[in-house]
């Protein structure tokens, strides 16, 4: 094992499902080895302020269905200097931290790789509802993000339908269509809208023509939001076909929630190999889970490589619409 005594876990980014069950896991691994762990607090910010607390038993008892985290995220501009890095590297010898590890997205996992790469032992979680991470098949919260949008569409198909309207239901994902694509097949959507794919709103108005001259009692688009906003995407199909046009925006309410209990399992089992990677002297790596199998990968595949919907997906919208 390498010489790692003290070991602290940080969340950073926008928070996922998850996250709170990773962090456990972290933690419960220290204490399985004899090892210390702490926790940060507000990300790359309470790194530079020293922000640590005791992850003991008592502490991460009772989070693992807790959605958020209870570090808290932030983000950090001061981070971005090299004084900020130095100070953050500085604080964590000052406190006998050995490794860290760091749950979140690829702006994350700069700041991991940035470390890494002045010296301090550094592995990655990937922890975003986005799903836009190159190295792992799934991101902790991706799941649950899914399930909650599906909860969400579920009832406006029942409004929907009764009053013969179309639905333009927006989802996040940043600049990927990973969730809109997934929410798009489990609620049986007409139709996806993603940032991958070219868009022709000609095209989409003859479908929703077709669609009532079938007559469908009403047609739901799921709309990444990295494509333009519902709003706009409702102005631009002036031809909807004969339907009435409404639309929902979900926003926020996709990052919340208690997590799912694949979210849970995929969280733990990343956050012990995470940890279990530390202790071997693994550093400026990233853990993936790649056909039900983790796997380590560098840091920089987050961000330097383009991660593919999947052709399967795609394929089903149209066979099935």
């Amino acid at each position: 094992m390498a010489n790692m005594n003290k070991i602290a876990v940080l969340t950073s980014g926008g928070d996922s499902p998850g996250m709170n069950a990773a962090i456990r896991a972290v933690a419960r691994t220290c204490m399985f080895n004899d090892k210390e762990c702490v926790g940060v607090m507000r990300g790359y910010e309470g790194l530079i302020d020293g922000d640590f607390v005791t992850l003991d038993r008592a502490a991460v008892g009772g989070i693992i269905h807790r959605g958020g985290t209870i570090l808290r995220t932030a983000r950090s501009d001061r981070f971005k200097t090299p004084e900020g890095r130095e100070q953050a590297v500085a604080k964590m010898r000052e406190a006998g931290i050995d490794g860290l590890v760091v749950i979140g997205g690829d702006g994350s996992f700069h700041g991991a790789k940035a470390l890494h790469e002045m010296g301090f032992p550094t592995v990655g979680i990937p922890g975003t509802i986005d799903n836009d991470i190159t190295g792992t098949d799934e991101t902790i919260g991706f799941d649950t993000a899914v399930n909650t949008a599906l909860q969400a569409i579920m009832k406006l198909r029942d409004t929907a339908s009764s009053h013969e309207r179309l639905f333009i239901v927006e989802v996040m994902g940043r600049n990927a269509g990973f969730l809109a694509l997934e929410v798009a097949v489990a609620s049986g959507a007409e139709y996806a809208v993603v940032p991958e794919l070219p868009l022709s709103i000609g095209n989409l108005c003859k479908l929703l023509r077709n669609s009532h001259d079938e007559h469908r009692s009403h047609t739901l688009i799921i709309l990444a939001e990295g494509v333009m906003p519902a709003s706009e995407m409702r102005d631009k199909l002036q031809d909807t076909g004969g339907y009435d046009a409404r639309v929902t925006v979900l926003g926020y309410i996709q990052r919340g929630g208690a997590p799912t209990s694949f979210d849970v399992v995929l969280a733990t089992r990343m956050g012990a190999f995470a940890t279990e990677g530390l202790l071997i002297g693994k550093s400026g790596v990233m853990v993936g889970n790649i056909n039900h199998k983790l796997v380590f990968s560098d840091l920089e595949r987050a961000w330097s490589e383009h991660k593919s919907l999947s052709p399967e997906l795609l394929s089903l919208i149209n066979k099935m619409n």
